[in-house]
């Protein structure tokens, strides 16, 4: 947030640059799962071809690694706003 001297919060800039990572990996975590899943479909109307478990293999393993950190990340973003916006209405 800006106030009107046009200066910026740093908590804001880097929960903002945290939100950019997060969005980042929720994409790259949903996509290799889609990957993962498509080949899997694949796969079992082709009696698995060992480039299609390689592929499926591949894809659960990136977004094993991606998605805990950008969900748990995305979540605890939320809570610090949410927090945030209470302690502003309290007197």
């Amino acid at each position: 947030m800006s106030d009107p001297r046009g200066a910026t919060d740093p908590v804001d800039e880097r929960r903002e640059s945290i939100r950019r990572f997060v969005g980042y990996g929720k994409r790259l975590g949903y996509s290799a799962l889609l990957v993962a899943i498509a080949a899997f479909v694949l796969g079992a109307i082709t009696d698995f071809p060992a480039w299609t478990v390689t592929v499926v293999t591949i894809g659960l393993v990136v977004s094993c690694i991606a998605l805990p950190g950008a969900i748990v990340f995305g979540y605890g973003i939320r809570a610090a706003e949410r927090e945030e916006r209470g302690a502003a209405r309290r007197p």
